[in-house]
């Protein structure tokens, strides 16, 4: 079995030295078997310069900033004062706290095994197939990040859709048309931006949508810090049965979740990074930067919201938020330009998914086959969120079966089966606590979220 020395993780961090990879790992640079000594290759590697996610390597540490920042805040930072409503104060600061520390740590897990033994896995799925076996690996990884990925697509419409209906109601109240009509708009602006070709061509509208991220959560923080505490606020589940109480509960577990749902997209956007020399380095520069701005959005809306609304507030704290009139628009439309771009961070790793299949097909990706597939994903993900536009329940349960497996426990657990750390390692208990931990979210807060669907579907009226 392959071990790291000090050393060797120093170098991983600093890009300096080799690594002395030993056991069944083979030599770096040989790049053709896996953990088992069974000879493999990513069957994507001969397609590496037509694919969306690796076609253009010569993304700057920034872009991951941009990219990160722009995957990781998203619309679950709105729904977090919702989820702290049934956690309450004790339980929702200690998941907060919790959720924040291990995706960053799972994160750099990620980033670290980007370059193994000579070969970089520009996929998520690829190093799973590198650690688990190709069939297990490919199985394990790849349907939790199809889901998640486009779960977000479908949340995002949700998202957008919801931004627009509440910058039109807010000058037009008692307007006649519902939320599926907004939903239609944002889905019809997503078809052209699907035309972009690959990461890097999205590195203006992620500068942008970060930028975004920041200012509606600063904004949502500063009106609900200026409105102050609400009358008659209360921080206790005792209006609720018990069973809508601890069930609520397992839902706000796979919310905050879903807020740290960038790992979907990590090694897709590290792959964008020129290597030699190693990309872990420079890549985690952008991330630091990405948490910095995480930290602020996430706690200051989290804690701010439910400290003014408590068991009132609304699952999007945009919607508990009433005057002044042209500020809440403002924010509104910051969420708007944000998930246009967030949309196609978590989309574009979809269509390498596509294009390589085409490709092994032997059919050549031009312009009317791209607009073709692209503008037919984009209308399938608009009608689901059409269908179930149910944000903090689609959060909570895309959350909990999606992010708790490819954030919370399954980079922790390919560590252990690739390096087989001993309780003298010093990551061996983090990487025990965080697969314990996304097991527990993704176990209870997928009971919740579907629970929560359920509910709000019974007395929903569609496509209205």
């Amino acid at each position: 079995m392959a071990t790291f020395s000090a050393k060797d993780l120093d170098a991983i961090e600093t890009g300096k030295g080799e690594l002395s990879v030993s056991g069944k790992h083979g030599t770096p640079g040989s790049g053709t078997t896996n953990r088992k000594g069974e000879p493999w290759e990513p069957d994507s590697k001969r397609f590496e310069d037509q694919l969306p996610n690796s076609a253009d390597r010569t993304a700057k540490w920034w872009y991951s900033a941009f990219h990160n920042t722009t995957a990781i805040v998203g619309a679950g930072v709105l729904g977090l004062p919702f989820a702290m409503k049934y956690l309450m104060w004790p339980g929702g600061v200690v998941v907060m706290c919790l959720s924040w520390a291990t995706s960053l740590y799972t994160l750099w897990q990620l980033c670290a095994m980007h370059e193994l033994d000579g070969h970089r896995f520009c996929r998520y799925h690829e190093l799973g197939q590198y650690v688990f076996g190709p069939k297990l690996g490919f199985w394990m990884v790849l349907p939790c990040q199809l889901i998640m990925m486009v779960g977000l697509g479908i949340v995002y419409s949700v998202t957008g859709g919801n931004s627009l209906y509440r910058i039109y109601h807010l000058y037009y109240p008692g307007t006649p048309f519902g939320i599926s009509l907004w939903i239609l708009i944002f889905g019809i602006c997503q078809i052209f931006l699907s035309l972009l070709p690959n990461f890097n061509s999205l590195s203006g509208i992620s500068f942008i949508a970060a930028v975004m991220s920041l200012g509606y959560s600063t904004i949502a923080t500063g009106l609900t810090i200026h409105n102050g505490k609400q009358p008659g606020v209360v921080y206790n589940v005792d209006e609720f049965s018990t069973a809508d109480a601890v069930l609520s509960g397992f839902n706000s577990l796979g919310i905050i979740a879903f807020a740290y749902g960038g790992h979907n997209v990590i090694l897709e956007i590290q792959a964008t990074l020129p290597s030699p020399p190693p990309t872990l380095k420079p890549y985690m520069r952008g991330v630091w930067v990405a948490y910095a701005i995480v930290s602020w959005c996430y706690f200051s809306v989290a804690f701010t919201g439910y400290w003014a609304y408590g068991n009132t507030v609304a699952d999007n704290i945009l919607f508990s938020l009433e005057n002044p009139r042209g500020v809440i628009a403002l924010a509104s439309a910051m969420v708007l330009v944000h998930v246009f771009g967030s949309y196609q961070v978590y989309t574009v790793p979809v269509y390498d998914m596509i294009e390589h299949a085409m490709l092994r097909k032997g059919v050549k990706i031009n312009f009317p086959i791209r607009f073709s597939y692209r503008t037919m994903y984009v209308i399938a993900t608009t009608f689901v969120a059409i269908t179930l536009p149910f944000f903090g329940d689609l959060l909570g349960f895309i959350g909990a079966i999606a992010t708790g497996p490819t954030t919370f426990w399954i980079p922790p657990l390919m560590w252990i089966v690739l390096y087989k750390p001993t309780l003298t390692d010093i990551h061996c208990i983090p990487s025990w606590f965080c697969l314990i931990w996304g097991l527990v979210t993704t176990i209870l807060g997928s009971i919740g979220g579907l629970r929560g669907i359920i509910n709000s579907a019974s007395g929903y009226k569609f496509y209205q």
